[in-house]
């Protein structure tokens, strides 16, 4: 009788952890799987077409990299109550509030215009216009904000994080030698050595796979959806889910086109769709919808980013939990980075696959400078006290920018001299 007790609570103690869990989960796999936005999805098309599955070793590790970085706003946003952009105002002053709040903002706008790309392409395969897709998701985007509450907010975004899943099936369509995807994409290695154009597509995929936004993201989502510190324990869990889900999709997004398209000069992700489609119909049509899908979930992050952002450092009512006449710059700001972002599209002759590749370098440049702030503020113990960084923590996230710092500082004297790396 007393084994049968015991096994009923322990029942119960679990599935009121799962609850919790459920409860809880939500920024950290919608922040990780929008990381697989369309810029993302074109540089992994663009990666598995040129090198096949040799950098798949790459994005295993940039899984727990994306993982350390996004924990620490998790704890950060569960203990001050206030965004990462308020944050450093409060911490280190005017200066350099204006700094990270202003790369964050030129980044953020760039990266939302990529986004627009991705959807305005995968869609022109399927023949609508540009200027449809644009008008047609800038007014579900703006539909989804004006719920009046972040929860509503989250569910429906959740949606989107399924559909992004869609590269997995595509990829045991085109059935894959599993010994080659092992041999070749498990052990480190540089295909062709170090070359300006491996340097590339290394701090491409580091973009996409950590970003400036990710962290002011989640942070600002934390705050939203009113985690509290004891929330961290799950929060880490979301998290770590998210992470393993973001690098999965792009591993698998890099199987079909390193099965498919090897050797194949892929510029874009749409254009990719268009070349499987001759090959499979239905993995072209796939990788499409996911294209599209991943340009959806990453504007409507990063949009949001901004308009967090702006309502924290300039003091205006900035929650999806406000209505819209309580918080009517918040949401202007939200209404304007979309309509801006999209008409660069409509922009004739605009370089938009150039655009898109160099937007996830320009990110990774930026991007130490981000996390030093961070790690500062993870270490303050006035403000994070028995939540601050741990000394193995600060030495692994140090690690990370000290290797963001070299491999940006190679890539900037490999296209200033491009003979020095053959």
């Amino acid at each position: 009788m007393n084994l049968l007790a015991d096994i009923y609570y322990k029942y119960r103690r679990v599935l009121k952890s799962v609850l919790i869990y459920l409860m809880i989960a939500g920024p950290g796999i919608i922040v990780m799987l929008a990381d697989n936005d369309a810029g993302g999805i074109t540089t992994y098309a663009a990666t598995g077409a040129r090198y096949g599955y040799d950098l798949i070793w790459f994005l295993v590790i940039l899984g727990p990299v994306a993982y350390i970085v996004q924990e620490m706003t998790v704890r950060l946003g569960a203990v001050t109550k206030h965004g990462h952009a308020e944050a450093i105002f409060d911490a280190f002053g005017p200066f350099w509030g204006w700094f990270s709040f202003l790369d964050l903002t030129i980044v953020n706008w760039l990266t939302l215009v990529t986004e627009f790309i991705g959807m305005t392409a995968a869609l022109s395969i399927f023949g609508v216009p540009a200027i449809a897709t644009i008008l047609i998701v800038s007014a579900v985007m703006v539909w989804m904000v004006f719920q009046g509450r972040y929860w509503t907010w989250e569910k429906l975004a959740f949606v989107f994080c399924a559909l992004n899943l869609i590269y997995i099936p595509a990829a045991f369509m085109v059935h894959p030698n599993v010994s080659s995807v092992l041999g070749h994409g498990i052990i480190p290695h540089f295909p062709g050595g170090l070359t300006n154009e491996l340097f590339f597509f290394l701090m491409a995929n580091i973009g996409t796979t950590i970003a400036p936004w990710m962290v002011f993201f989640q942070q600002s989502a934390v705050v939203d959806k009113g985690l509290k510190e004891r929330d961290i324990g799950f929060g880490r869990i979301d998290t770590f889910v998210g992470s393993m889900f973001t690098v999965v999709v792009a591993i698998f997004c890099i199987i079909v086109t390193g099965t498919l398209l090897y050797g194949t000069n892929i510029e874009s992700a749409a254009q990719a769709a268009i070349a499987l489609m001759k090959i499979d119909k239905y993995v072209g049509t796939f990788i499409a919808i996911g294209l599209f899908d991943a340009g959806f979930l990453g504007a409507i992050c990063i949009s949001l980013t901004s308009s967090w952002a702006f309502g924290e450092v300039f003091g205006w009512a900035h929650s999806l939990n406000h209505k819209v006449k309580e918080a009517p710059w918040f949401y202007a700001c939200y209404i304007f980075a979309l309509l801006s972002a999209g008409a660069v599209v409509l922009i004739p002759n605009a370089p938009l696959v150039l655009i898109t590749l160099f937007v996830q370098v320009i990110a990774v440049t930026l991007l130490p400078a981000a996390l030093v702030f961070l790690i500062l503020l993870l270490n303050n113990e006035e403000i994070m006290g028995q939540y601050k960084n741990t000394l193995a923590q600060n030495i692994v996230a140090s690690v990370i920018v000290i290797l963001l710092i070299i491999l940006s500082t190679l890539y900037g004297v490999s296209a200033l001299f491009p003979g020095i790396f053959k």
